[in-house]
């Protein structure tokens, strides 16, 4: 009898033993776009679900930080991910373990920690491991498995350190706006840095004034062949042309002149691929060549890196896009140079090279490369998005180039004299070949000037040339360029500010506040925007500052370096930032009603005065007599060259396109299609507009066809049509 119990205690055991090896494995992502890719990689005997991000945070309705008791935060499950949270918490009950294999940064390692606690708090049965890969593909994630981890507790304090500092400053500065300023106003850590930058810009390019200047070039003709060069010198002198009649000036003195080739000169220049991509150069470039914004740039490779259907299997094509740094693994290495010792042997270097990492680089993740560089763009094509393919391509051509040997390029610039009664003008013309191509054999998307010029003049010394035509151009210096996603990513890089997670965030974050808009592709700062600046810069500079928010930065960093303690460095900051704040709600009056101003119209209602004001989307028109009457009207932009009426914003119907015109329409047909600035024509009175071109970037422009202020009639005629659009209609 007591053998037979023996033996079913034995054998219950056996059969307990078989359910818990049966029961699947709990993976958990962020991301659901990663959930099929890592299933097919793993097999049945593993279940993949999504967080979908962050499922425990701080509340949205009030900052939620004990400040007395070591800056601990109040966590809540957030609104809209109960339900998420129970389903991977009933899951993980039937699961043998799970595996937190969320991204491999702070808020990542923050999002596994939470889960692990939600988990644990449920059932403390199941083992629960933290796993990480850089890349999603069959072998990354599968010795990500074998090889699981713990939670790294320094880098979720320092991601609940940089929580708990934007929330202090957040909810401490967008109340006192709201108090001070208006209803509904906020400010954030780095946002409100990057925003003085774009309003600091914008100071510079209103402030600058522009001035004339010519250029002279002429076709001279050697043989059957005619080159053209551009005047560099007159009388040993850089020229300096400030109108067409010393232009014309000049061309009277030279024309029937000799001209000798009076200097040849060659160099030859190497030329080193650049380094792949960290994710501020990926952003930058991909603003600069295929026109994305830095949102577009990170969605799409995201996309990339989640997984995309290659025939039958799914693959993930790049590894993780959030990186500072230009290491490439060993592994990586390899694969690269089998791959162009088969298709490029002779521009295989004999070693592999290396690039530096930058000395604030945290260094956590390689470079973003493709996972198989067997994979190019072109025999992937069919499979992918247009925008895919195009992001694909030059992450693969700038990491495959990057392993390749230097180009070499030879410039070959003449010079060629005209002398003319004790006077010497000296007119150049180069041209750049390449010698070797080098790594500009896989480059397509990422050509630059010197692969695209293989011609040069062959001219020689003492050679006798004739002048063919003289050619003068009309030009105005150009002023500072406003911030581009691309310039204003590369700025905030520089200053340390922000991380290569946050940058496109940054941007999102003040386009989706209206403190900045997008035109022509360039970040202008909107009225809204340039009065939070004004306020926060007057009374909160140390805070606005790029190289404290720098510093910031840095402690954050040393955090996860275990070298600082997070409620610490938290208190350093708080103490004197309250006291500030303290001061300013005290002090400050309050500017609210202030910026409202009484204006000569009136409401075509009520009769009663309008009042300009300030609303989310800048400045218009409402009554004075609200709420009991609610008319509103756009503000006046300039006074109507064709009738004096007023010039205000309007829209076309369907796409709802902007254009400005006038307010007497359909008696006046004038209109624009170019906003009129805050500036009257010098010399004949009517509105300027300002203009924008890819030559000559944005410029400012007389609204008159007639005027030659700053224009040709030509440019003119760009900027003023006389009969408005069909369909459109007041704003």
């Amino acid at each position: 009898m007591a053998a037979e119990t023996k033996v079913k205690k034995k054998s219950a055991s056996k059969k307990k033993s078989a359910d818990k090896q049966e029961k699947q494995i709990l993976v958990i992502v962020e991301s659901p776009g990663k959930v099929k890719t890592i299933e097919k990689y793993l097999g049945p005997s593993y279940n993949v679900k999504a967080s979908m991000g962050h499922l425990i945070d701080l509340p949205k309705s009030r900052t939620a930080i004990d400040v007395d008791h070591n800056f601990e935060p109040e966590y809540i499950t957030v609104r809209g991910r109960a339900k998420i949270l129970r389903e991977l918490q009933t899951d993980a009950k039937k699961a043998g373990k799970v595996l937190l294999a969320c991204d491999n940064d702070r808020e990542g390692e923050a999002i596994a920690w939470h889960l692990r606690n939600a988990i644990t708090a449920k059932t403390e049965e199941v083992p629960i491991e933290r796993i990480s890969f850089n890349e999603i593909t069959p072998q990354a994630v599968k010795d990500a498995v074998v090889n699981p981890r713990g939670i790294d507790e320094a880098k979720v304090a320092a991601q609940k350190a940089r929580r708990v500092l934007d929330r202090l400053v957040g909810y401490n500065l967008s109340p006192l706006l709201w108090k001070k300023v208006k209803n509904g106003l906020s400010a954030g850590r780095v946002q409100s840095v990057a925003l003085r930058l774009i309003c600091e810009r914008e100071k510079e390019v209103e402030s600058f004034i522009p001035e004339e200047y010519w250029t002279l070039e002429a076709d001279f003709k050697s043989g059957r062949t005619v080159y053209t060069a551009q005047l560099v010198m007159w009388n040993n002198e850089k020229p300096s042309l400030k109108n067409e009649a010393e232009v014309k000036a000049i061309i009277e003195k030279i024309q029937n002149q000799e001209c000798v080739v009076s200097d040849v000169r060659e160099t030859d220049k190497t030329i080193r691929p650049k380094a792949p991509f960290t994710t501020s150069q990926m952003q930058q470039t991909a603003a600069n060549r295929l026109g994305f914004t830095s949102r577009k740039t990170m969605q799409v490779a995201q996309q990339l890196y989640e997984g995309v259907n290659i025939g039958s299997s799914r693959v993930g094509l790049i590894t993780y896009m959030r990186t500072d740094s230009v290491r490439i693994s060993q592994t990586a290495l390899e694969d690269v140079r089998a791959w162009l010792g088969k298709n490029y042997p002779k521009e295989l270097p004999e070693k592999s090279v290396e690039y530096t990492v930058g000395k604030n680089a945290q260094d956590a993740h390689e470079a973003i490369r493709p996972t198989y560089t067997e994979y190019t763009p072109e025999s992937i094509k069919e499979q992918l998005t247009k925008d895919q393919f195009r992001l694909y391509s030059i992450i693969w051509e700038r990491f495959v180039s990057s392993q390749m040997i230097n180009a070499k390029s030879r410039t070959v610039s003449v010079d060629i004299k005209v002398i003319s009664g004790g006077e010497e003008g000296l007119f150049r013309v180069s041209g750049t070949k390449l010698l070797e191509k080098g790594f500009y054999k896989v480059i397509k998307l990422l050509s630059s000037k010197e692969e695209n010029l293989n011609s040069s003049p062959s001219l020689k010394t003492g050679e006798k040339v004739n002048v063919e035509k003289f050619r003068s151009e009309q030009h105005f210096t150009q002023g500072p360029p406003r911030f581009s996603d691309a310039s204003i990513v590369r700025t905030l890089e520089e200053k340390g500010i922000g991380r290569p997670s946050t940058y496109a965030s940054i941007i999102s974050t003040l386009l989706d506040r209206y403190y900045v808009t997008r035109s022509n592709k360039q970040l202008v700062p909107t009225v809204l925007g340039k009065l939070i600046n004004d306020v926060l810069v007057e009374h909160f500079p140390l805070y606005v500052d790029s190289d404290f928010t720098a510093s910031m930065e840095t402690k954050l960093d040393e955090v996860e370096e275990n070298q600082v303690s997070w409620p610490d460095m938290i208190r350093e900051f708080w103490t004197p930032f309250k006291s500030t704040v303290d001061e300013v709600s005290k002090t400050v009056e309050s500017f609210k009603g202030t910026l409202d101003e009484p204006t000569e119209f009136t409401c075509e209602k009520c009769g009663k005065p309008l009042v300009k004001k300030l609303g989310r989307f800048g400045f218009f028109l409402a009554c004075s007599g609200f709420p009991e009457c609610r008319s509103t009207k756009s503000i006046p932009l300039a006074k109507c060259p064709k009738c004096s009426g007023d010039i205000v914003s309007r829209k076309t119907k369907g796409r709802g396109k902007e254009f400005y015109g006038c307010t007497n329409y359909p008696e006046c047909d004038f209109i624009s299609h170019f906003k009129p600035i805050n500036q009257n024509c010098p010399k004949c009175g009517f509105f300027m507009v300002e203009k924008y071109d890819k030559k000559n970037g944005a410029h400012k422009v007389c609204i008159n066809p007639d005027c030659d202020y700053l224009h040709s009639a030509d440019d003119a005629d760009d900027a003023h049509e006389s009969a408005a659009p069909e369909g459109d209609t007041a704003e």
